[in-house]
């Protein structure tokens, strides 16, 4: 842990409800992300790197675009925090048959999965899913 950063209390949440880029993060966002990083490095010294933080949560990976390093960094940390996880790639999927990014994403989401991940070249493709973005219970 760096000495002048305490541990986030179970309480603390990020000011926002999407974590959607940067530059958009407060000091005190910024802050926590920190201070809950520090505490991760704990968890990966353990024998058995999980804590059960995300149990009980699916996750949808989401890509339409081929990345390695950061689809496995993705997986592993949400597996880590338990969380159930599905990986989607739209290579082989109805995307190549013509199937609008809000269609997937929608379809996704009509399974009941808690949280999406989404990785799309488009940048302003990204920010469309909000329109259709479930709350988590």
């Amino acid at each position: 842990m760096n000495p002048g950063r305490s541990t986030p209390t179970p309480n603390e949440a990020l000011s926002g409800r999407h974590l959607l880029g940067i530059k958009d993060l407060s000091v005190d966002d910024i802050e926590l992300i920190f201070r809950t990083a520090d505490g991760f490095k704990e968890v990966l010294g353990r024998p058995m790197k999980k804590v059960p933080s995300l149990r009980d949560i699916t996750i949808a990976n989401i890509f339409f675009e081929s990345s390695t390093r950061t689809r496995v960094s993705f997986e592993l940390a949400e597996k880590r925090l338990s969380a159930d996880v599905v990986n989607f790639s739209s290579s082989g999927s109805s995307v190549s048959k013509g199937e609008t990014l809000i269609d997937t994403v929608s379809n996704i989401l009509a399974m009941k999965v808690d949280m999406v991940v989404m990785r799309h070249p488009d940048p302003e493709r990204r920010f469309s899913y909000r329109v259709i973005a479930t709350p988590v219970s």
